[in-house]
């Protein structure tokens, strides 16, 4: 007991809160009737105690707080010192973080080829190094060099995305350095190892149209344009304004009424035509004229059957057909015998021929361009041409500074992707209510009276 109160506790109140505690126990049993009671009970109370508390003061202190020192148990207060306000981590700029490489894979762990394997492998590790202590890390290895041979340049790292003076390559293109390893390789081997390209089937290398992007216009609508090509623009403006007057007045033709207002009397012709008494006239007289006609139309006469042919006359039809073939036969080869002297005429029609062939030729070829080039009907609706933007001669700014903007970008790009059979033809949709809308006028504002 005197070990006990000698002993110098963590917590100081731990002892006394740990004698005070009551005895808690199941008490409805037998067997727990004299469960945590008596002195007993109490000393092991006591002992448990103190061994957890020996245990806090190693895990927190180092040891039993009553054997260490005390300098290391109390320190001397010399006054406050201000605190420095830590700088917040100051954060890479973007353009930094844009010339940092992208991937999250380690690169790969050297080899060390160069090197005989007594030194890399069989060597016990920490051999004549001192052991250090668990918990602190080892330090990396310093990278061994290879031996350099001589004469041999020595190889400059690569610095790969990280280097801002790296040159750019087409990998779609043919010379790529990243199809290099690859060449003069087996086609079946590169195809197994699935190193070698997929090639694009020939439906997706098809363009919709063989148009640019981009079309770059006429001289004739620059800024400061040749008076030659300016004219000329102004030409196929001023045709594109004939030819739509010309629509707009034949459909003005076709609208426009030229009779004369009927009189009076074809007004009331008109209204008389549905008698009874015309309709049985007209009735009669149909009757009788279909008669006449049946009359007068002639009866089909039925065809005589020829009677059997006699002997002398298969004999002549032979005969004039032998002299039929025999005089075909002579003009056939007076005709030859003409031709000879006919080559250079016959020369001339067979060089007008192949003209004419190939006059026709160049005709499809070129509709067959311009079917090519013109935009396909994708909807409903047809593509139209938009219309030139035209500036006349004294529209035409004297400096860049005057100069007003033609056109809007956006609908040239919209335009474009429908002239090169990307989109469709399409109209602005339009706005409709579905309900009628209702103006209210609030009682208030009605007592106001300007």
């Amino acid at each position: 007991m005197a070990a006990a109160e000698s002993f110098l506790a963590f917590n100081p109140a731990g002892a006394a809160a740990a004698s005070r505690r009551r005895c808690r126990g199941p008490r409805n049993r037998k067997k727990g009737w004299k469960r945590w009671s008596g002195p007993e009970a109490r000393l092991g109370r006591e002992i448990g105690d103190f061994l957890e508390d020996v245990g806090l003061q190693e895990r927190a202190a180092g040891g039993l707080i009553s054997e260490q020192p005390n300098e290391d148990l109390f320190f001397l207060d010399k006054g406050t010192t201000p605190k420095r306000k830590k700088k917040p981590p100051q954060k890479p700029l973007h353009v930094d973080l844009v010339l940092q490489p992208l991937s999250k894979v380690p690169p790969p762990k050297k080899c060390r080829s160069g090197e005989p394997k007594a030194q890399t492998r069989g060597v016990p590790r920490g051999l004549g190094e001192p052991r250090k202590a668990p918990g602190v890390p080892r330090e990396a290895p310093e990278p061994r060099e290879a031996p350099e041979a001589p004469g041999v340049p020595r190889k400059v790292p690569e610095r790969g995305r990280s280097d801002p003076q790296r040159g750019f390559y087409d990998i779609w293109g043919e010379h790529n350095p990243l199809d290099a390893p690859l060449a003069g390789q087996d086609p079946w081997y590169l195809q197994q190892t699935k190193r070698l390209r997929v090639q694009r089937p020939p439906r997706l290398q098809a363009r919709p149209s063989p148009l640019p992007p981009v079309e770059v216009i006429g001289q004739g609508g620059s800024y400061n344009p040749p008076f030659q090509e300016h004219q000329d623009l102004l030409r196929k403006a001023l045709e594109v304004e004939m030819r739509r007057k010309r629509e707009e007045e034949k459909v003005e033709r076709r609208l426009k009424v030229t009779e004369a207002p009927p009189s009076q009397e074809a007004v009331l012709r008109e209204q008389l035509q549905g008698l009874l008494e015309e309709e049985e006239d007209d009735e009669g007289e149909d009757e009788e004229g279909q008669q006449q006609e049946d009359e007068e139309r002639p009866r089909p006469h039925r065809r005589e059957q020829p009677g059997r042919k006699t002997e002398k006359q298969r004999r002549r039809e032979k005969e004039q057909r032998e002299k039929a073939g025999a005089r075909a036969r002579a003009r056939l080869a007076v005709r030859r015998r003409q031709g000879l002297f006919q080559l250079r005429s016959v020369r001339r029609s067979l060089l007008l021929r192949e003209l004419q062939l190939q006059r026709r030729r160049l005709l499809r070829q070129r509709l067959r361009r311009l079917r090519e080039t013109a935009p396909k009907r994708l909807g409903r609706l047809r593509y139209e041409e938009p219309e030139l933007e035209v500036q006349l001669s004294e529209e035409i700014p004297e400096c860049l500074r005057s100069l007003r903007p033609e056109g809007n970008l956006l609908r040239d790009r919209f335009r474009s992707l429908q002239r090169r059979n990307i989109l469709e033809p399409r109209l602005r949709a339009k706005f409709k209510r579905r309900y009628k809308v209702k103006y209210v006028e609030k009682r208030s504002f009605r007592a106001v009276t300007l």
